[in-house]
Parts: structure tokens; C-alpha cells; sequence
């Protein structure tokens, strides 16, 4: 993944049960509307039918030149051959994450509205960190809000590209951009809208391209 794609829209699957094909045919409207990173996010516990659509999305994503990343499982994300995992406060550790991965894997952490903890994984080798919520969010409606000054005073000490999440729109983006988010990580804005192809489009259109 470049430098240049590093900015713009990452599309979080919303963990909706479908058949694979289904949550393919999303996951490429979002693509194609501009997506430059998706994960694959899904708490349930069928873990065949969470397999069969992470090798799915794999093949998709691989097919446009987009990156999978799997949310809170690098066993899962070993055995389809995704890109990479985002990880949460108790999930495996970046190190031991990063030994199963391998050294070219994308490893996300999430950093809620803890500088400290987003300079330690910064640190420790994290592909990129990810605060919020910072807007009311129906993916984590009761996580601790972080606050755009938080995101604006700990991005200069930051070398590595940054998330927001929670609770993003086309609409309160460009505050995120302006404060230093990278990516804007979207979950039903996408997935939750008849037309995620559209939707992605709106989102995207807040990233100009880089010359």
C-alpha cells in the first residue's frame, strides 16, 4: 500500500449476517466508490460462516488492489491470507500479533482518546492507530468519546497515518481531516445505506488527489 493511499475512506464491514456473495457485492460497491481499506468486522460466533466471508472479501479486495485487514482475530486473518488485523484493548498484543503476521502486515490499533497509548504503539511498530468515537455511534454507542483537540495535539508527534472512528459522515468529516485524520474509518455510513456504492462516493470526495 503506498504512501498516497494511506488517505481516505476505510470501510468497516457492519457484522450483518449474509450469505458471502452478498457481503462481496457490498464490500466491491464501496471499492468502487472510492474505499482505500477495508476490514472485516464481525463479534459473532460462527466461525465458519465468519471464514468462508473473510476468504471471500480477500479475493474480492485483492482483486481491485485494496487491502483486507480482519478486526480482533489474526488467526482468521493467517488463515484466509488477509493483509492484515486491527486490534483492541484485549486482543493479542501488537508484538505477538506482528510474529504471526509477519513483518509486512498491516496492524492497526485502537487507541480510543489515549494519546499515550497511540505513541506506545507507534513505538512497538503499529501500522497506523485509531481514536474514537468522536461523534454518538451506533457501532459503539457507550465507548468514552475522544475530542477533536485531543486528535490535534498528539498528530505532530505522530508518524504514521491516523484513524477516526465513530459516528463519521460526509457531513462532520472535513473536521476530522482538518485535525489530522488520515483515514475516516466508516461503518453504516456504508454498509447501512441503500447504495454503498454512492455512499462511498461521498466520502471520498473529501480526500483530494495527491499530486
Amino acid at each position: 500500500m503506498s504512501t498516497a493511499r494511506w488517505r481516505g475512506l476505510y470501510a468497516l464491514t457492519d457484522g450483518v449476517p449474509r450469505a458471502p456473495e452478498d457481503l462481496a457485492s457490498l464490500v466491491e460497491a464501496a471499492i468502487r466508490g472510492g474505499a482505500v481499506l477495508i476490514q472485516y468486522r464481525d463479534k459473532g460466533t460462527d466461525d465458519r460462516r465468519r471464514r468462508a466471508e473473510a476468504a471471500t472479501l480477500v479475493t474480492v479486495c485483492h482483486a481491485h488492489g485494496v487491502p483486507l485487514l480482519v478486526n480482533d482475530d489474526v488467526a482468521l486473518a493467517l488463515a484466509v491470507g488477509a493483509d492484515g488485523a486491527h486490534l483492541g484493548r484485549d486482543d493479542l498484543p501488537l508484538a505477538a500479533a506482528r510474529r504471526q503476521l509477519g513483518p509486512r502486515a498491516i496492524l492497526g490499533v485502537s487507541c480510543y482518546a489515549d494519546p499515550e497509548r497511540a505513541l506506545a504503539a507507534q513505538a512497538e511498530g503499529a501500522s497506523y492507530v485509531a481514536f474514537g468515537r468522536f461523534f454518538p455511534s451506533l457501532t459503539k454507542p457507550g465507548a468514552s468519546p475522544a475530542n477533536l483537540e485531543m486528535l490535534a495535539r498528539v498528530r505532530p508527534r505522530l508518524h504514521l497515518p491516523v484513524v477516526a472512528i465513530g459516528g463519521v459522515t460526509p457531513e462532520n468529516g472535513p473536521v476530522l481531516i482538518t485535525a489530522g485524520a488520515d483515514l475516516l474509518a466508516v461503518v453504516h455510513g456504508i454498509f447501512g445505506e441503500p447504495d454503498p456504492r454512492t455512499a462511498a462516493e461521498r466520502y471520498a470526495r473529501l480526500f483530494p488527489p495527491v499530486s
